[in-house]
């Protein structure tokens, strides 16, 4: 069974219509077979990034609270956590020597690293921001940027 990990930008497509959204939706299908893994911070990014659309009016609140009613459910269902441990900290810290990223897409890649440890399957890193994917990529992970499936 395929694992894809979900950095936040990309697991924010599955529930606010972006580009790439379509394909996504088909990716984590229960028919599709696959497994989806998230980092337990992407709950934090992905409650700031729903708010944030609701904020800037792309969203309105009850679609905004409807979003992150089925987001909950499916954190306790549906997808596999990474914990943020020291693991992963530690691991983040050191992609922060060798990449330019953000402390928290450090973290997802770090998550996404430690996670490969344990898999039996390595994760395909799915993410929307090209410096992330890069970075993933130079640690050796399969990557895909959703927004490239349509």
């Amino acid at each position: 069974m395929p694992l894809y990990f979900l950095e936040t930008s990309a697991l924010v497509k599955l529930y606010v219509q972006e580009l790439g959204t379509e394909w996504l939706l088909q990716l984590a299908s229960p028919a599709a077979g696959n497994q989806l893994a998230i980092l337990s911070v992407a709950q934090v990014e992905f409650h700031s990034a729903v708010r944030r659309r609701m904020r800037d009016g792309d969203i309105d609140e009850p679609a905004a609270e409807q979003i992150l009613g089925n987001f909950g459910f499916h954190v306790s269902t549906r997808f596999l956590r990474q914990l943020a441990n020291d693991a992963v900290l530690d691991l983040a810290c050191k992609l922060i020597g060798r990449y330019p990223p953000r402390a928290y897409d450090a973290i997802q890649l770090a998550g996404c690293l430690i996670l490969c440890s344990a898999a039996p399957e390595p994760p395909v890193f799915s993410c929307a921001d090209r410096r992330l994917l890069e970075a993933a990529a130079n640690e050796g992970l399969d990557c895909m940027d959703p927004a490239e499936y349509l």
